[in-house]
């Protein structure tokens, strides 16, 4: 199985950009464009929050524009800047997103790894939460198929990262989220966005990954006083290909156009 993820869109309303300088819009016209051309082609995206950037109709429906152009079929849930009704209202089409009447969690039981998508927004907060209501469903989702390959999906990234505007804010109940994941040890994968770089950690028994940005990334920057700032280094993409033989390797790709050329010996 192919699992592709895009993180972090922040659509904006139309002819709005970014800290004035990044036209969001565009720059998914580019991701799209790269994943439908992808070979193999994915069998399911997941788009991990911040799909827009102030959670306004508007934006979700200019989001959905786009995403129609995309040929592959795909799972979103909410991040921080997410409107958790918006988000189900701009997405009638998607029933998983009110299958609980509180958070958007999924189970996508269709394939040969099972796919849960985690709702992390607590509403007014920039950093995400994993209430006991929220934890009690996913121990319990995770305790319905304790030997079928399990990859998680969720916005905020539950470990320390080392950079530290975005630690200042560290995801509320990660402890208990580890806590969750650790009893279930068929979870090989957990997939997060919202820090707009690639990072990995070994995390609640299993690996926590995140994904860079399809717009602009988080600077690379580790020191302790670093305040928060931008670059315009290469969006990204991520592609978790799983087998059983080998279970997942996470690859990240940029996206541009970028020339390949036969390897010469």
């Amino acid at each position: 199985m192919l699992i592709a993820q895009i993180t972090d869109l922040h659509i904006m309303a139309e002819n709005r950009l970014v800290y004035g300088e990044v036209d969001t819009t565009a720059c998914l016209a580019r991701a799209i464009d790269q994943l439908n051309a992808l070979d193999p082609c994915p069998d399911l995206a997941l788009l991990t929050g911040d799909l827009v950037d102030a959670g306004s109709p508007g934006e979700y429906v200019r989001l959905r524009a786009e995403l129609a152009r995309l040929r592959i079929p795909y799972r979103v849930i909410p991040g921080n800047h997410d409107a958790r009704e918006t988000l189900r209202a701009g997405f009638p089409d998607h029933p998983y997103l009110r299958t609980d009447p509180d958070f958007c969690h999924f189970v996508d039981e269709d394939w040969p790894v099972r796919v849960i998508g985690l709702d992390s927004l607590e509403s007014n907060l920039i950093e995400g939460v994993m209430c006991a209501d929220r934890l009690a469903w996913l121990d319990r989702v995770l305790a319905a198929q304790p030997t079928k390959p399990t990859l998680v999906c969720v916005h905020h990234p539950p470990f320390a990262t080392g950079v530290a505007h975005m630690d200042a804010l560290p995801m509320r109940g990660a402890d208990g989220f580890a806590a969750v994941i650790a009893r279930h040890h068929q979870v090989e994968r957990v997939v997060c966005g919202h820090v707009h770089r690639s990072m990995s950690a070994r995390w609640g028994g299993t690996l926590c990954t995140t994904c860079p940005s399809t717009a602009h990334q988080f600077a690379l920057d580790l020191g302790a006083a670093m305040p928060a700032r931008w670059t315009s280094e290469p969006a990204g993409f991520q592609l978790h290909r799983w087998r059983r033989d080998t279970g997942f390797v996470t690859h990240t790709g940029l996206i541009g156009a970028f020339s390949v050329r036969p390897l010469r010996h």
